[in-house]
């Protein structure tokens, strides 16, 4: 029997860079919750995106892969990081939005019968796989349950996130979600 894993996705560029390195080992369940996302028009698009991906996917593999969508409320993120929002990426402001994503996948995956639970967040290269994996073990610990740590940019993660966005067709942005005027500042 494979482990049920629950995967938080970011997006479903990131999530076609990964899922590839899990389908054979895990039953997987993604979770789309991002309450950074600054729009519900973004968010919208990118779980559109989501779901056209996971039925290619479920057809390719003739797998069973769900999505769990969490409904789009901005507020509670945008509270979090008041007196952050010009930060540029990498900074407070994303260490914030790391946990804030993480402990809700880690609280629900414990509340919902999952054996781990694990990211999509680091196959980016503007994602730093340390922090997000410190992150990720603290929740381990808070909620004993078993987290998978990852770097999921190792063998090619991120550009086959690129190749599989044009195969599939898939939205892809150009910013991670809370202000597209703040990347790479």
């Amino acid at each position: 029997m494979k482990t049920k894993l629950l995967l938080h996705s970011c997006c479903a560029p990131c999530t076609s860079g990964v899922i590839w390195q899990l389908i054979n080992d895990y039953d997987i369940t993604l979770l789309f919750y991002n309450p950074n996302i600054n729009t519900l028009e973004e968010y919208n698009k990118r779980l559109d995106a989501l779901k056209i991906l996971v039925k290619s996917l479920n057809s390719e593999y003739n797998s069973q892969i769900k999505i769990i969508d969490i409904p789009y409320d901005h507020s509670d993120f945008a509270n979090l990081i008041l007196g952050k929002e010009n930060e540029k990426e990498g900074g407070q402001r994303c260490s914030i939005c790391f946990s804030m994503r993480l402990d809700f996948t880690a609280k629900y995956a414990k509340e919902h019968g999952y054996d781990q639970f694990c990211t999509t967040l680091t196959v980016s290269p503007h994602k730093n796989f340390e922090v997000i994996n410190n992150i990720g073990l603290n929740l381990q610990k808070k909620y004993q349950i078993s987290y998978l740590e990852s770097n999921f940019k190792k063998n090619n993660g991120y550009l086959i996130s690129i190749q599989n966005s044009k195969k599939y067709g898939l939205y892809r942005q150009n910013y991670c979600g809370c202000n597209p005027n703040l990347n790479n500042k």
